[in-house]
């Protein structure tokens, strides 16, 4: 492959064909019951064929068919265990991995875009890339001054790939939606449309990653890579080692798993209040545990990828703390008119308050326990009861209203749960809830809050 494939008309034929093979496979697999098989086999040979295509075809693509098979693969921990099995390889290499871009493409895209003499400012340059995903690969390199390097340069025809890609997700949206029970995917593919232009913007990239560098530069949790570099299409970062956060779920001990829940909660409320950013793409492939030969306490979170931020210079808003707050206090009339208030709730809706909190008891659960288990069977529970039709969190669910100010931080929030059951987690999520998110403390002050707020772009 030389690059993204970058004729509409060839990629919107592979995802075309995608509900075309899952319903040829599901007619043999109707066969071969009548032919004796048992459902149950026979429905786990269907669950791996579609998996294989399905991510394949994402993972070949790369673009925005890529970026949505890296938004659903952390709601893996989701699924059904006899169900996960089949896909959660195939999620996983869409994490931090696709077929590369040739070496030929790469260097025309830097002559085009650094000038002629690029090769100048690099004492070295790796052809092979170090990491690709879904609009851009890196690789390793030398700067002239000796720093070691990461090059990310994006595909050519990744802004025309994105949209085409996302055009056509979107009308295949149903076929996801067994995937991860509960969730509505359209809201999901029309908020990565929505975000293209930032995406392939590497000057608004280097912006928020130059803003979070220097405010965690000294930080003894949190690493971020400084901007070496930056033109249109081409991103140069200070190079970063440590052990990608998809390693530790497959194989990390208990340790590392603990470690990298705890400082990635910690960076999701903390980006915020320090930066006004929120980092809006929080799988594992944009993570790495920086460990050395201290203590765990010691090790550190790296943090990659910029490209996707929401912008809060205010930090998060201050209703999510006190309607929290509010909920663990079993305040629900309260945590109710905080909701309609807010706009989760339309007027005309009329709900029972208490059916509320109990809808809203997987937050709640981690947020008023000093240490939270997050787990796969934990995750499963909570995503079938509210995509069982006979469940009132179902019911209720279809009621309330996502303001398009909180879209992206449900994601996220989400995401970054997901993340943690797969990490298999204990974290003190309270802990960080107190330092960080403004009004949760039970006194409705914030420590941090009073202190002055770095400016943001």
């Amino acid at each position: 492959m030389s690059d993204l494939p970058r004729k509409a008309v060839t990629r919107t034929a592979k995802l075309a064909a995608l509900p075309l093979g899952i319903a040829g496979r599901a007619t043999l697999g109707l066969g071969k019951r009548i032919g004796g098989r048992s459902a149950e086999i026979v429905a786990s040979e269907l669950q791996q064929r579609t998996a294989d295509q399905l991510f394949k075809v994402l993972g070949e693509l790369k673009g925005g068919a890529m970026k949505f098979g890296q938004a659903l693969s952390v709601f893996e921990a989701a699924l059904p265990e006899e169900v996960a099995g089949p896909y959660r390889a195939a999620l996983t290499k869409l994490q931090d991995a696709a077929p590369p871009m040739p070496a030929r493409t790469v260097h025309n895209v830097l002559a085009q875009r650094m000038g002629e003499d690029w090769r100048e400012l690099f004492r070295e340059f790796d052809d092979k890339p170090a990491a690709a995903a879904s609009i851009g690969q890196v690789h390793k390199a030398l700067w002239h001054d000796g720093r070691e390097v990461a090059v990310k340069v994006q595909y050519p025809g990744a802004g025309q790939a994105l949209l085409s890609d996302l055009a056509q997700l979107g009308r295949v949206a149903r076929l996801f939606g067994p995937l991860i029970p509960g969730m509505d995917i359209k809201p999901l593919i029309a908020e990565l449309r929505d975000r293209v232009s930032e995406e392939l913007d590497y000057a608004l990239e280097a912006q928020a990653q130059s803003v979070h560098a220097e405010e965690f530069s000294d930080d003894p949790d949190v690493h971020v890579p400084a901007v070496v570099h930056q033109v249109d299409q081409v991103l140069v970062t200070e190079w970063m080692d440590g052990v990608p956060l998809a390693e530790v779920i497959a194989d990390g001990t208990q340790e590392q798993r603990d470690r990298a829940g705890q400082l990635l909660s910690r960076f999701l409320f903390a980006g915020p209040a320090r930066t006004g950013l929120l980092h809006a793409d929080p799988h594992p492939g944009n993570f790495r545990l920086l460990v050395d030969d201290g203590p765990p306490e010691g090790w550190r979170l790296g943090v990659m990828d910029f490209g996707t931020v929401d912008r809060l210079p205010e930090g998060l808003p201050l209703p999510i703390g006190t309607a929290l707050r509010l909920a663990i206090d079993r305040e629900a009339q309260a945590v109710l008119d905080l909701l309609r208030e807010e706009g989760f709730v339309k007027p005309t809706i009329e709900l029972n308050p208490d059916a509320v909190l109990d809808y809203l008891e997987p937050i709640i659960e981690p947020a008023q326990l000093d240490e939270f288990t997050f787990t796969r069977s934990w995750m499963r529970n909570q995503a079938a009861r509210v995509a069982d039709i006979r469940s009132p969190a179902y019911a209720l669910g279809k009621q309330l209203n996502l303001p398009p100010s909180y879209l992206l931080i449900h994601r996220v929030t989400l995401s970054t749960i997901g993340v943690l059951c797969q990490l298999g987690a204990r974290v003190r999520l309270r802990e960080e809830l107190l330092e960080w998110l403004p009004c949760f403390a039970e006194d409705g002050t914030w420590d941090h809050w009073e202190e002055e707020q770095p400016p943001v772009a």
